[in-house]
């Protein structure tokens, strides 16, 4: 019995527990509510909503704009354009503001302008010879025959004092008699002469020592090389017969040579008296040696338009010959600072060069400028920006299509579809979206001449639109590839031409006249 009472009442004490527990939890909520301080209800209201895009634009082309979000005509997504609220800078007509999402995925960089020393690269040609300096011409100072010939052959080496050649000279013989008679009557002076007399006809010391020691008259006399180096000029054999003045050989030393080179008159200025240089040989590849400019010549060339350089360069390995031709680099260094941009911010078209500015706080604007000397890696500017501003060297073309359209410069429309078609070729090669059967490397259309460039090879066309590329008809500049016969552009011919891009240049590969009305029948 007492086991059924428990159990009875222990039935309302788990409900009242329950009860209890929900009107706890009420209780509290409420409290809560009406506890809460009426900042933090205000300050949640105030949240700041989510900015929405004013539009959406394709990454590789500005011009494409989009409501809504989206793919690109090249399958890209769309990237969402902000309204930055006006911060960034306005420099009037051709300013353009671009978010900061769009800009990191143009690839955008920059450059600042500043003064640094244009340092060129004149590449030209040389060629060996011997340091004239070193080269010893031989020639008698009397008539006789050449009894014996010691050196054969051009191109002999020879030591200093080695024999080269023995001489009969009648005049020789005579003088010795003088000489010895002299000596005979031991008069001072009469043997002072003789022996000048001996000097001044080029008898060695040597053979003046033996005629005073033995007191007989030579009949030939052996002449001797005045310095280490190679034969050349040999004009003599065994026999022949020599008058004062004539060339018997001439000895070079080759233990250093000249390399003389030529550069363009418009050359001439950059390069100074020990301008460094750098010289490869066709047959030495991967060998490079180091000299400077010894000697600049004083005249131009009348028919080369060049003047000649001379530089000197060891040669005791034997590695350099005469009449050898070289690669020369000549490096040239201005004495005086130059603005300098990258050369690769530099946009060059056919009548005006132009660069990007960036203002900062996503702010561009296109600048015409004015260029000077080019480097391997920089440009001068001599008018259109200032020491310290900074310009776009990367995807400046984009930015420059978007600024041009409303700036005080007309654009080429060249620029504008180098632009879209390399954006193409860009975006293929780094997007999986888009299948490689889907590209165009090349197109073909019919237009209309409007210029030619005979020299150049550089003709304008007023295109018809472009229907693999969705692009409208347009005045673009192209040029014609050498296998393409230039007569067929006139002024005013009607052609059918295919071209390729090849380094964001336009390249006519094949062409035909067409009349008017075969085009349009097309």
């Amino acid at each position: 019995m007492s086991t059924n009472n428990s159990g009875k009442n222990s039935k309302p004490i788990i409900v009242g527990i329950v009860l209890g527990a929900v009107i706890g939890s009420l209780v509290t909520f409420g409290a809560y509510n009406v506890l809460t301080p009426t900042g933090s209800k205000e300050a949640t209201s105030m949240a700041p909503a989510e900015k929405q895009p004013l539009y959406w634009v394709a990454p590789m082309d500005a011009n494409y704009k989009s409501d809504k979000p989206g793919k690109s005509p090249m399958g890209m997504d769309l990237v969402a354009v902000y309204d930055d609220g006006g911060k960034g800078p306005d420099e009037g007509a051709g300013t353009i503001r671009i978010s900061p999402d769009v800009v990191n995925n143009l690839g955008v960089r920059t450059s600042t302008v500043s003064f640094k020393s244009l340092q060129t690269e004149i590449n030209t040609v040389g060629y060996v010879t011997y340091d004239e300096d070193r080269l010893v011409h031989i020639h008698p100072r009397v008539q006789g025959w050449i009894e014996k010939l010691h050196v054969t052959a051009t191109g002999d080496p020879v030591k200093k004092d080695q024999p080269l050649y023995e001489i009969y000279s009648p005049e020789l013989v005579n003088a010795q008699e003088e000489f010895l008679l002299a000596l005979d009557r031991n008069n001072s002076r009469l043997i002072t002469a003789a022996q000048n007399r001996l000097t001044a006809l080029q008898l060695p010391k040597s053979a003046i020592t033996e005629l005073k020691q033995s007191r007989k008259v030579q009949q030939r006399i052996t002449f001797y090389a005045p310095q280490n180096g190679v034969v050349e000029n040999l004009k003599i054999r065994e026999g022949f017969f020599v008058k004062p003045g004539s060339t018997i050989m001439s000895i070079g030393d080759l233990s250093e040579v000249w390399v003389e080179a030529e550069v363009f008159e418009r050359q001439a200025g950059q390069v100074k008296t020990g301008t460094p240089v750098t010289m490869t040989l066709d047959y030495l590849p991967g060998k490079t040696w180091q000299g400077q400019v010894d000697y600049i010549y004083p005249t131009l060339d009348a028919k080369t338009r060049t003047v000649k350089l001379r530089l000197r360069f060891k040669n005791e390995k034997g590695y350099f010959k005469p009449n050898m031709f070289a690669q020369i680099v000549i490096h040239t260094t201005g004495d005086e600072s130059a603005l300098l941009i990258p050369k690769e911010a530099l946009i060059r078209t056919g009548n005006q060069d132009r660069v990007v500015l960036a203002l900062g706080e996503g702010s561009f604007k296109s600048v015409a400028v004015s260029v000077g000397r080019y480097d391997s890696e920089s440009v001068e500017i001599l008018e259109g920006l200032s020491e310290g501003e900074k310009i776009v060297s990367s995807a400046q073309f984009l930015l420059d299509s978007e600024s041009s359209k409303s700036s005080d410069f007309k654009r080429m429309s060249v620029i504008e579809e180098m632009s879209d078609a390399q954006a193409m070729v860009d975006s293929a090669e780094s997007t999986e979206k888009m299948d490689m059967s889907d590209t165009v490397p090349s197109a073909r259309v019919n237009g209309t001449v409007v210029s030619v460039m005979v020299e150049h090879r550089m003709v304008t066309i007023d295109r018809e639109a472009i229907v693999e590329w969705d692009r409208e008809a347009q005045t673009v500049d192209f040029i014609v590839d050498d296998s393409v016969d230039m007569s067929l552009f006139s002024v005013g011919a009607y052609v059918m031409f295919t071209f390729e891009i090849r380094d964001g240049n336009y390249f006519i590969v094949s062409a035909m006249a067409m009349d008017k009305a075969d085009g349009e029948g097309e």
